[in-house]
């Protein structure tokens, strides 16, 4: 009985000793603490596109030349932009020779014109031109005449049997007209240029109308040099003839 009593004494005082040892040794680990605000993402580097151009050094084209002062530029340098402003109308696959072809023609019309050997992409008359015989029994003829094409002071004057009927006409977009009174038989009519206009020869249009306001005739000249007549021979019948 001793024994027993004993036994249980000595394993109450192992127990209670064990959980006093275990309870003085053993710490709890806290809980970790996070923080309720969601971190803020870092904001993504921009990179200027022309600074990696402007680490790349430029190529530039070997010297070839002797002269050491000459040298050759090329237009593939690497980390040089080329120019795309030019003043040029040409497209980037234009035969390079054809603007100097343009020019000299344009040089030559403008030498011409300025000889007074050329206007409007014409040759300047230098000969009278004939514009026919016309057969009439009207007293007089009612003669229009203009400047058809650009109004660049061509002047002009009438001749009626060597008489002047008009000593200096300016030729209008507009019609000017005046009479010019005949005689029985052949009468002669000039009309003639008295000077070349701005932009090259004598230019001009005209319409004849009789008496009692029937056409006639309606023409035009062209580019007439200083001094170029407009012919016409008008032939006035005599109404008497055949009559009783």
């Amino acid at each position: 009985m001793k024994h027993i009593l004993f036994f249980i004494l000595f394993f109450t005082a192992v127990t209670v000793s064990a959980q006093t040892e275990f309870s003085t040794k053993y710490k709890s680990i806290p809980a970790p603490k996070f923080n309720s605000k969601p971190k803020k993402a870092p904001t993504p580097e921009i990179k200027d596109p022309q600074a990696d151009l402007a680490e790349i050094p430029s190529i530039k084209t070997p010297n070839v030349y002797d002269n050491t002062s000459i040298t050759t530029k090329s237009k593939f340098q690497i980390g040089e932009e080329k120019s795309k402003f030019t003043m040029s109308t040409e497209t980037e696959f234009a035969n390079p020779g054809d603007r100097y072809v343009a020019k000299m023609e344009k040089d030559l019309d403008r030498a011409l014109k300025d000889a007074g050997l050329k206007e409007d992409g014409q040759a300047l008359v230098m000969k009278d031109v004939n514009y026919g015989d016309i057969r009439t029994n009207s007293s007089y003829f009612i003669i229009k005449c203009r400047d058809y094409g650009a109004i660049d002071g061509d002047l002009i004057k009438a001749v009626l049997n060597q008489d002047v009927i008009k000593e200096r006409m300016l030729l209008q977009y507009e019609y000017q007209e005046f009479k010019i009174f005949l005689q029985e038989g052949i009468n002669t009519f000039e009309m003639i240029a008295l000077n070349k206009g701005q932009y090259g020869g004598n230019t001009g249009q005209f319409q004849i109308y009789d008496a009692e306001g029937k056409f006639i005739l309606s023409d035009l000249w062209q580019n007439f040099n200083t001094g170029v007549q407009a012919k016409f021979v008008i032939i006035k019948e005599d109404t008497k003839v055949g009559k009783k």
